[in-house]
């Protein structure tokens, strides 16, 4: 630049080489500060031996962005038109059954806070809450739980010389409290959703009915099929055969709740398996430790009968 120009013939020359328009430019100089249109008069000696940083957009960036613009502008007026020409679609949604939803459902959810993961029971007990086989037959039959809860594995367990027997559910003052066993033995793990499901419906028909009578009883298989029928989603799966679940008229022993657990011939364990390797059945078991009970007694009997008849015996 010759030493007579101004800033303003240097912007210029920026204007036709870098071609950035001189409105778009703002030169950055040490010591005078920011310089932008109008640039005046000011000498370009004043920049002699100075930095100067050169602030701008090119006119082909400028064109680009305003096509840019402008198709993004065309495409908001395409959408705002189909979008006026479109019918309006109406919910479907039922008021009247939203609000019994809010209604008959369990109020409150609660996990076991001193148990391993808390919060992965929670999420059980959330997706029984959510099941749509169980909001139905709740809207149904109009039940409204007051707490949801999950059960120590540890309580309600019975051992003895037929097995062990774990109660899987309680339901406490006609639905004030549903109590459900979610976890096995070892903490660590889920029992069967769809065992756990049952269960539930169990104790929803014990907010009718105290006793298992046939009243009892028909209304716990109705609630099963209600809640089967509605089940869009089929949610849960088996995740092995080491629970036992027996849908019997007669169990008696529950408290209100539902009965299960893992029964083996000759011991007190645990296990679900005979020394044979075969899965046995409740009703076997009762039926195999009545005929011990028997023989036990008879040979009683026998011996008594033999020390009787002994001379000098007592």
């Amino acid at each position: 630049m010759p030493l007579d120009a101004t800033v303003t013939d240097l912007v210029n020359e920026i204007q036709d080489v870098l071609h950035v328009p001189v409105d778009n430019q703002k030169l950055m100089v040490p010591k005078l500060g920011m310089l932008k249109a109008p640039f005046g008069d000011r000498p370009i000696t004043d920049l002699q031996n100075k930095k100067i940083t050169l602030l701008g957009t090119s006119s082909a960036e400028i064109d680009s962005l305003k096509a840019a613009s402008e198709k993004a502008a065309a495409r908001q007026a395409h959408l705002a038109s189909a979008r006026r020409n479109t019918p309006k679609a109406y919910s479907r949604r039922d008021p009247l059954r939203a609000q019994e939803e809010s209604q008959y459902t369990f109020m409150t959810l609660r996990p076991l806070p001193n148990l391993p993961r808390p919060e992965r029971s929670l999420a059980f007990l959330e997706r029984l809450k959510a099941d749509p086989g169980i909001r139905a037959a709740m809207r149904a039959h109009k039940f409204s739980v007051g707490l949801l809860t999950e059960m120590d594995p540890l309580s309600y367990t019975e051992s003895s010389h037929e097995g062990t027997t774990r109660i899987l559910g309680l339901n406490r003052n006609k639905g004030e409290v549903i109590e459900l066993r979610l976890r096995t033995d070892a903490y660590d793990g889920y029992r069967d959703y769809k065992i756990i499901r049952k269960t539930l419906c169990h104790e929803l028909a014990h907010n009718v009915h105290g006793p298992h009578d046939r009243n009892f009883w028909d209304l716990c298989h109705q609630i099963e099929r209600e809640v089967a029928k509605a089940d869009w989603k089929s949610g849960g799966s088996s995740v092995g055969e080491s629970e036992f679940y027996e849908p019997s008229e007669e169990i008696a022993y529950d408290h209100g709740g539902w009965t299960g657990g893992e029964f083996v011939l000759g011991g007190g364990g645990s296990s679900s398996q005979s020394a044979a390797g075969t899965t046995v059945s409740r009703r076997e078991i009762m039926a195999k430790a009545a005929e011990e009970r028997i023989k036990k007694q008879k040979k009683t009997q026998a011996d008594a009968d033999g020390d009787s008849s002994t001379p000098g015996g007592s």
